[in-house]
């Protein structure tokens, strides 16, 4: 989506040349002819959708310092640049002293504003990741830190909202990368644990006989290797907020343990004599159906339901496609100003490529594109050829059902911005998978599953290593489905011969 100008000026002339200039330019311009206007915009709901403000200094009613004076009131930090007839030195000294990013003359060319208007972005954007990374890691992230114009996503973030100030036990949902821990820290940023620890925890990253003592800690000697005491996580995180990132893969003796810590705001060290007491507010997230693992006896039911009071599903980013020129814009900024490299834009044709993709990997994946294209980048422009993958995954993949997004001329970042992150391996042409028989009816879930792994195994060559990789299945999970499923295999489950084919 194209960046939002607000333009004040009380001369009707002015605001035509200056509405003018900023939409060839290729943003869009919103227009207003006097302060009390803006700073109402500026300082109401609407404000967040603004990406900066070129302003008159003389106006009639509240002029240019008394708009930079209620935004510095309101802790705004939009880039302003402001613009006058009168260039004397001190209008420049107060205005910069005011807040405001650049100071230009009327009448002001359209190279001039353009320039002005570039830096601003970028210098914001800039700024924004900055205090946005500081943010996050103290703490104190909160919901004005997440990058989005996507109303289903500011829909989410209103509801998520809602629960900040409670200590009610929150579940999110959504696939992996799409910023569900980012969505935990804003929670607990807005809430009234944000000066307490929050303390994050991948339950899918934990060995099964380790889970007990890193979530509630061990007692010295209570098994061997215990050479000292552990806390836990849950002790850790006594005050503030235990973010229990994919739940869904605990261990059912830790899912007991976890229900009554849950019950009793209380923990039973290993080795312990009593338990201990804590008081945490939890946040879970998964990328899995709880719903469907309760049904197959995976995850208890009476814990789903202790997790599952407050739910929050958060939309793939193929739902929101609205925010992939904002991320672009912030991701390029950050990255170019950590790799030092004088980057300022990335061009339409490749920004168009990006808007279209589905990004399977969500926006980790958006994320570790840029990194990887501001690294291969020699110019001072991100084009196509930075996005090998990308390009082609697009040329194959069918078209996405999401409406169209407006896209500007071009995005800009600061110019300054990781070592490259490799991105997500194979890329081929995605074949079509028949829902339906031949009859008109709805194929079972067996008939689509097997169908996938048969073409998996035939893409692959028989690695059943990479088969087992690109399914997100364990190995061994995919021998049960080849036997469950009637599918044989050549191979044995110890070994990874090419040689291995699909019959029947």
């Amino acid at each position: 989506m194209t960046e939002r100008i607000l333009i004040v000026d009380d001369d009707p002339v002015q605001r035509r040349l200056l509405e003018n200039m900023v939409t060839r330019a290729g943003y869009d311009a919103i227009v207003l002819d006097g302060g009390d206007a803006a700073a109402a915009l500026l300082t109401g709901p609407e404000g967040a959708l603004i990406d900066a403000v070129v302003l008159d200094l003389v106006m009639p009613d509240l002029d240019g310092l008394g708009v930079l004076a209620r935004m510095r009131e309101a802790g705004l930090a939009t880039p302003v640049v402001v613009q006058t007839a009168h260039g004397g030195i001190d209008n420049v000294v107060s205005a910069m002293r005011a807040g405001a990013t650049d100071f230009v003359v009327k009448p002001v060319g359209v190279e001039r504003l353009q320039v002005s208007l570039r830096n601003a972005l970028a210098t914001s954007a800039l700024a924004g990741e900055l205090s946005r990374l500081k943010r996050s890691r103290s703490g104190t992230l909160t919901f004005r830190d997440i990058i989005t114009r996507s109303p289903r996503m500011l829909s989410v973030l209103r509801t998520a909202e809602k629960a900040a100030d409670s200590a009610i036990p929150i579940l999110i949902e959504g696939q992996s990368g799409v910023g569900k821990e980012l969505i935990a820290r804003a929670i607990h940023g807005a809430g009234e644990r944000r000066a307490k620890p929050f303390v994050a925890v991948n339950c899918g990253a934990i060995p099964d006989n380790l889970v007990e003592s890193i979530l509630f800690g061990h007692e010295k000697g209570a098994f061997t290797g215990a050479t000292e005491r552990h806390t836990g996580k849950f002790v850790e995180a006594t005050g503030g907020t235990l973010f229990l990132d994919e739940v869904g893969e605990l261990p059912p003796a830790a899912q007991v343990k976890l229900l009554r810590a849950i019950q009793e705001n209380e923990v039973e060290p290993v080795g312990a004599r009593k338990p201990v007491k804590v008081d945490v507010r939890i946040i879970s997230a998964t990328n899995r159906d709880l719903i469907a693992d309760v049904k197959a006896g995976r995850f208890r039911e009476d814990l789903f339901y202790r997790l599952h009071v407050f739910p929050i599903s958060v939309p793939a980013l193929a739902e929101r496609p609205e925010d992939i020129p904002e991320l672009v814009r912030h991701f390029l900024a950050r990255f170019a100003a950590e790799e030092g490299k004088r980057i300022a834009r990335i061009n339409a044709e490749a920004l168009a490529v990006l808007v279209g993709y589905r990004w399977p990997g969500n926006v980790r994946q958006l994320e570790n594109a840029m990194f990887r294209a501001v690294v291969l980048a020699e110019g001072d422009e991100i084009g196509l050829v930075e996005f090998p993958q990308i390009a082609q995954a697009a040329r194959v993949q069918p078209p996405m059902s999401t409406p169209p997004v407006e896209l500007p001329a071009e995005v800009h970042a600061p110019a300054l911005a990781a070592d490259a992150l490799p991105d997500s391996g194979r890329i081929a042409p995605q074949p079509s998978l028949a829902l339906l028989d031949g009859l008109g009816e709805v194929r079972t879930l067996e008939e689509i599953e097997s169908e996938a792994i048969r073409f998996a195994i035939t893409h692959y060559r028989g690695q059943m290593s990479q088969v087992a990789r690109r399914l997100q299945i364990g190995r061994s999970t995919l021998y049960r489905k080849l036997d469950s499923l009637g599918l044989a295999t050549t191979e044995s489950a110890g070994s990874d011969s090419p040689e291995g084919v699909v019959g029947g």
